[in-house]
């Protein structure tokens, strides 16, 4: 019975936090204050805040449901750090293409 209360816990604890940042992400988006629409590095800082709320809970998802805090040192750094890589290259590729091509369209295409 033990094992059960602690499986049920930590899914409650897990739904939780998980809503926790999708509540957040959903309440910037819906609000979307002026005060984030600066330019910050590449993009908008909101955009920055939806990227590391994405992204944390990309990786809480992972550390939960696929079970990594069980696996060794090693093998977690490799799964997780692997993935920051690629989504880390995948984003600076999106931002570089997507404001040259902005840059470029502009004259051209009303936005």
């Amino acid at each position: 019975m033990g094992a059960h209360a602690d499986s049920n816990k930590r899914i409650w604890i897990v739904l939780g936090i998980l809503s926790l940042i999708t509540a957040v992400e959903v309440g910037l988006g819906i609000v979307k204050p002026a005060a984030l629409h600066l330019h910050g590095p590449g993009t908008s800082w909101l955009n920055w805040i939806f990227i590391i709320l994405t992204l944390a809970k990309a990786y809480y998802i992972a550390w939960a449901f696929m079970h990594l805090e069980g696996e060794k040192k090693w093998f977690r750094r490799s799964v997780v750090w692997t993935a920051v890589f690629l989504i880390s290259y995948l984003l600076f590729i999106v931002l570089i293409e997507g404001g040259y091509l902005y840059d470029t369209l502009a004259p051209l295409v009303k936005w």
